[in-house]
């Protein structure tokens, strides 16, 4: 039997010891870390050239080249909840491998799969897989127990107990925040009454707008997680939900959507997405047809000139967040790009949120936009020095201006922007913590009509060092 890098033999499984559940780990799980959503998928080797996945998204390569690597076919894909902030991969993995695909029978999901209660047992070979009702992330929330006889490998506990933390409960509504978060409290006491070295492999991890807090670790034990997460530490009920409910920011918009189209299940792809080649005038006149324009390349490059009217959102890990946060998924969108930028990265980018009417990309970027004669515009991006003496616009998230900001700052959150220019002061400095979010933001309000604007190279810190005796004088005055 080869292992994960085809060399290494693997131990069986009926001769592990919970003692080395940590061997297992390293020898027959994997996490596959989507680092722009914050979020982890898990391939477990069977031992028989099979394979579980456990929340897997739609955007598969990574899983599929793990799984080739290790010579598996991914016969079963389970789902600890619908997820609202990616669309799920499973459907995708019944049609690719012949998975079959467990989930929750209470998520009265509508496409094929193996609805599965509270306690029931999936034989996977050897292992077993035994659901375990953990609502409050969502109402029909499981987390599946990993079983080698009785001894318990791991608990794959998706957006119950998180490192750390737990998942927010306020996705089903503003009203059921309360009662969500009690069941959340309820769910994770009984996540603790298992023994406490059991491995603990959450979905949401640092960087997840499901409330993940930041940190490295994306994997504890339940052990662990007594003694270090505050949440699972409360002394009772009304005081866990206090805690939860009060750490709750704000989240994407499309969030409300996505829910809903994975009980459904997303549509099956036959061919790899792309990009069609748009020239100049097509992008022109879909713009000009209510279409929208996304500018993926680097902040400095779109400082230095762009489509009037683009939507400046460059390519990183963060891109399906803001690309889902700030544009409707029901228009037509092209992007403008580097020459070196990863257009397939985009198409998945895109479509692990749902937004599949990509209408496609500006051929020869904005040197061919600029020799067809039609209308750039620039902004101002500077470094602190070179800022400007003008209100300062901090467009980062509550949690990250609480934590520290530049004295009288204007503060409105990137993602509330678009609904709130009005309130953005004219000629201002926009910034955050390095410049792409406040590049974002400038985008959003010169599409407004606001004029004059200064993006900051650098964050609070840099501006605050560069200015102290400016902002001093304003303190004292």
């Amino acid at each position: 039997m080869k292992g994960g890098d085809g060399h290494t033999p693997l131990r069986p499984l009926s001769y592990l010891s919970w003692r080395t559940a940590v061997g297992f780990a390293d020898d027959h799980l994997m996490a596959l870390v989507d680092e722009g959503l914050g979020n982890s998928a898990y391939l477990v080797d069977l031992g028989d050239g099979r394979a579980l996945a456990v929340d897997a998204g739609r955007d598969l390569r990574a899983l599929h080249a793990a799984a080739a690597r290790r010579g598996l076919t991914v016969a079963y894909a389970a789902d600890t909840h619908l997820h609202a902030d990616f669309l799920t991969g499973a459907v995708q993995l019944g049609r690719d491998t012949g998975a079959t695909v467990l989930a929750s029978a209470a998520g009265r999901r509508t496409f094929e799969h193996r609805g599965l209660a509270d306690g029931e047992e999936v034989d996977l070979g050897g292992l077993t897989l035994r659901a375990l009702a953990t609502p409050g992330h969502t109402d029909e929330h499981l987390s599946f127990l990993l079983l080698d006889g009785s001894r318990r490998l791991g608990v794959f506990t998706g957006g119950s107990l998180i490192v750390n933390s737990a998942a927010r409960t306020d996705l089903l509504g503003a009203e059921r925040t309360e009662e969500l978060a009690r069941a959340q409290y309820r769910s994770l006491q009984r996540l603790a009454r298992l023994p406490d070295e059991t491995a603990v492999w959450p979905t949401h991890g640092a960087g997840s707008f499901c409330s993940a807090p930041p940190g490295t670790e994306r994997t504890s034990t339940i052990g662990a997680e007594k003694q270090s997460n505050l949440l699972l530490a409360a002394p009772d009920e009304d005081t866990f939900v206090r805690r939860l409910t009060a750490s709750l920011g704000t989240y994407p918009a499309y969030f409300d959507r996505l829910a809903e189209i994975n009980r459904r299940g997303p549509a099956v792809l036959t061919t790899t997405p792309v990009l069609p080649a748009l020239d100049a005038r097509q992008v022109s006149a879909l713009l000009a047809d209510g279409g929208h324009v996304v500018d993926a390349r680097p902040a400095a490059d779109y400082a230095a000139g762009h489509i009037p009217g683009a939507i400046s959102i460059p390519l990183r890990d963060q891109f399906a967040t803001w690309l889902g946060w700030l544009l409707p998924d029901g228009a037509p969108i092209v992007f403008v790009t580097g020459e070196d930028q990863n257009l397939s990265e985009i198409v998945w980018q895109a479509y692990k949120i749902g937004y599949e009417r990509l209408a496609g990309r500006l051929t020869g970027g904005m040197t061919a936009w600029r020799e067809t004669g039609l209308p750039t515009s620039a902004t101002a991006f500077v470094t602190p020095d070179q800022a400007p003496a003008a209100p300062y616009l901090d467009v980062r998230q509550e949690a990250e201006y609480a934590a520290g900001h530049v004295p009288g700052a204007v503060h409105l959150e990137l993602g509330s922007l678009a609904t709130r220019t009005a309130d953005a002061p004219q000629g201002a400095i926009i910034a955050c913590g390095h410049g792409e979010r406040a590049m974002t933001a400038a985008s959003v309000l010169e599409r407004a009509g606001h004029t004059s604007l200064t993006v900051l190279n650098g964050g609070p810190g840099a501006y605050a060092a560069a200015h102290a005796t400016q902002l001093a004088e304003g303190s004292a005055g």
